[in-house]
């Protein structure tokens, strides 16, 4: 098996609130570093790391990323957000989107960004989560679709396991529809909830609930994209491209931009060239490696992952890689997604029952049946490994289920209760000063720093270097990025 991580965390200052700086020079090119970019808004960290054959080795580079960035943070009085959902945040208008350059690939990049905040409202994008990047080598792409179609059915699990969400600010969700109750000074929240970032408040999109995309193979799922790649949208059209003043709104009026925008929590993936669209490397030469997208960062572990997580989540891929998959239906497409949205509002409420198969089945007792079915998977992985690290995470996992008031989203919880002040902004204000704390009481070597503030100093010369290598006008470049004819056509037998 191999892993990585992109990380997502919002800079903030010492009170929880949203800072407007510009992304720091010290941390490099966000166009162009390997491993520190932005996600959605210009104040929205992403930490990438590399490939790796375990999962401490992972959290290791995942945890050095961090330590310099709050090397560079801590000076200017900011600090990386613990939490997914976001603390004190200006009107929608203010929240900055990501700046890339000049380059017409650094322009397209915050043009889509412009496009999702007129779609979603960039209140939602200001969630933060952690995407594991999950391979197994010699895997085709029927393997991984077969992986990708238990772990839909069973992603009610980690959301149980290891949502931490709970509860938002009460200004987040102003002027919405959202049924949440009052759980501490200016917080939100359900009592049994585990994670509001994947439940109606999160990544949703109305727009996309019409998309029955289907996971029984590349060629039907590369299909399902296409076309909404391609299909013009009526309220996007209403949008338009520009605004009458050159500015651009979006990419495009279709109802996705790009690849993505496709909102699922779980994605098959390729490594692609440069320039290429993701759907055409896919068609091209098959999934490469899955997309994990339902994680909540942690806001108790300094860098919102441990080891024990990744292990945990290397026993449920296998074990949905493992396991007989059947071809999804209509039918169970759309119980599937209501039985997510139970979860994340509702999934510690005891006797609370999902469906299965068209039947109700508590869902303590299911996840407890989908942990019970990776015993195998952790003896023989602790065989190969040496200790005990994943049967002992396993029976961890297993003892939370029996305890729901154990669970991360419980801890919240009652976290907020215990902050004297109450509520959801003081806590993870709280644990974001600790988390840099503990990252900063073991810097880096002098060495070390150097060797990453070079690596930043390289990618703003590469990013100068895209810049001045452009010609071709922006909206010439636009619309030969988004032609249809580079989406690819198929996909080469036996793939």
């Amino acid at each position: 098996m191999r892993r990585g991580v992109e990380k997502e965390g919002l800079r903030t200052d010492a009170q929880g609130r949203l800072v407007h700086t510009p992304h720091p020079q010290a941390l490099g090119s966000a166009l162009t570093h390997p491993h520190i970019t932005t996600d959605f808004s210009e104040s929205q960290l992403e930490l990438v790391t590399g490939v790796h054959d375990s999962a401490q080795a992972c959290v290791d580079e995942l945890t050095e990323v961090h330590r310099f960035v709050h090397h560079v943070l801590q000076p200017a009085g900011e600090q990386m957000w613990s939490a997914s959902m976001p603390g004190e945040l200006p009107a929608d208008a203010d929240i900055p989107i990501g700046q890339y350059g000049s380059s017409n690939v650094g322009r397209a990049k915050t043009v889509y960004r412009h496009g999702l905040a007129h779609r979603y409202g960039p209140r939602m994008q200001t969630i933060s989560g952690i995407h594991y990047n999950w391979s197994f080598p010699g895997l085709d792409s029927d393997a991984y679709f077969g992986l990708i179609r238990n772990f839909r059915r069973h992603a009610f699990v980690l959301l149980t396991l290891f949502g931490a969400s709970p509860a938002v600010p009460a200004h987040f969700v102003d002027g919405l529809e959202h049924g949440l109750q009052p759980l501490g000074r200016d917080t939100l929240g359900l009592p049994h909830a585990t994670s509001l970032r994947m439940g109606r408040l999160g990544y949703q999109s109305d727009a996309q609930s019409a998309l029955c995309v289907s996971y029984n193979g590349l060629d039907g799922y590369a299909a399902s994209l296409h076309d909404a790649l391609v299909r013009p949208y009526p309220a996007y059209e209403a949008i338009g491209i520009q605004d009458g003043q050159g500015g651009y709104r979006q990419l495009s009026t279709s109802l996705l931009q790009i690849e993505n925008e496709f909102y699922s929590a779980i994605r098959p993936k390729r490594v692609i060239f440069p320039g290429e669209r993701p759907l055409h490397a896919l068609r091209e030469r098959g999934v490469e490696y899955v997309e994990v997208r339902c994680m909540d960062l942690q806001p108790f572990l300094p860098v919102g992952i441990d080891a024990d997580t990744m292990r945990m989540l290397d026993m449920f891929l296998l074990h949905c890689l493992l396991s007989d998959s059947p071809p999804d239906t209509p039918q169970e497409i759309a119980a599937l997604a209501r039985n997510q949205q139970l979860t994340a509002s509702r999934g510690r409420e005891p006797g609370l029952c999902l469906t299965r198969r068209g039947e109700p089945v508590v869902l303590l007792d299911w996840a407890a049946e989908v942990l019970r079915g990776c015993e195998p998977i952790a003896r023989r992985l602790d065989a190969l490994n040496g200790g005990d690290d994943h049967a002992r995470v396993l029976a961890g996992a297993l003892a939370q289920l029996a305890a729901p008031d154990t669970l991360p989203s419980a801890r919240v919880l009652q976290a907020m209760a215990d902050v004297p002040e109450g509520g959801h902004v003081a806590l993870v204000q709280a644990l974001s000063a600790q988390a840099q704390a503990a990252l900063l009481a073991h810097p880096l070597s002098q060495s070390r720093l150097r060797e990453l503030s070079a690596e930043a100093e390289a990618s703003h010369a590469e990013q100068a270097r895209i810049e001045a290598a452009d010609s071709m006008p922006f909206e010439v470049y636009r619309q030969a990025y988004l032609s249809p004819d580079r989406l690819g056509l198929g996909v080469k037998p036996g793939r």
